[in-house]
């Protein structure tokens, strides 16, 4: 079992996030953050005894994946790529989630900043790098892509680093969505703009050009 709070090295399909580039063009973005979506639920689909249960949240209905020691993963029900079906081989069951769960609430009523639950992501090395590291991104702040790049000391792969956050399996526990641009622009998540803009606003992050939507 994980100690609270780490991420394990579980491997993956070969689906390397170092060697997927990220588009400037919109449309080709959201194409290559469908592909490593997929691969990502592929990746969790190789383990067994799993468990699935999803959550209603101010952003929509979360699923939840994992086994009885770890969450495996986080998958956005509402924004425009969800519903995710649970596959058939993942057993219905809330018990293991009752520790994830209350910590999203108090997340999403503002009384919680930092979550400690055991995490078993599966990913490959450079990956499992990108996402330990997304972890140490405080609350109500942001960081830009080169700036993550240059905090896992690979300055010199942005894109590369991108596309790692954009596969990552976990998010808002996870937080890829304290990425934006070096511009302040808040570029893509897997959940739609609209709920990164929430997950902003809650934390008190949002980039002043960006205060458009409401919070919940």
């Amino acid at each position: 079992m994980n100690s609270g709070g780490q991420i394990s090295l579980i491997p993956s399909l070969p689906s390397e996030g170092e060697a997927l580039p990220l588009r400037e063009d919109e449309e080709a973005r959201a194409s290559w953050e469908s592909i490593l979506l997929e691969s990502s639920m592929k990746s969790i689909i190789r383990g067994e005894d799993l468990y699935h249960y999803t959550m209603d949240t101010p952003i929509g209905g979360l699923l939840l994946v994992g086994d009885e020691d770890a969450l495996h993963g986080v998958y956005f029900q509402d924004g425009k790529r969800g519903p995710h079906k649970p596959e058939k081989a993942w057993e219905p069951s809330q018990k293991p989630f009752k520790e994830v769960q209350r910590q999203l609430k108090a997340y999403f009523a503002g009384k919680l900043t930092q979550f400690d639950l055991p995490l078993a992501p599966a990913g490959t090395e450079f990956q499992l790098k990108v996402w330990q590291t997304l972890r140490t991104i405080p609350y109500g702040k942001t960081w830009s892509y080169g700036e993550l790049a240059r905090r896992i000391r690979r300055p010199d792969a942005p894109r590369a680093v991108g596309a790692a956050n954009g596969q990552n399996p976990i998010p808002v526990i996870v937080p890829c969505h304290r990425v934006i641009g070096a511009d302040g622009s808040l570029t893509g998540f897997g959940g739609g703009l609209p709920i990164k803009q929430k997950l902003l606003a809650l934390e008190g992050a949002l980039p002043a050009s960006s205060r458009q939507t409401k919070l919940f």
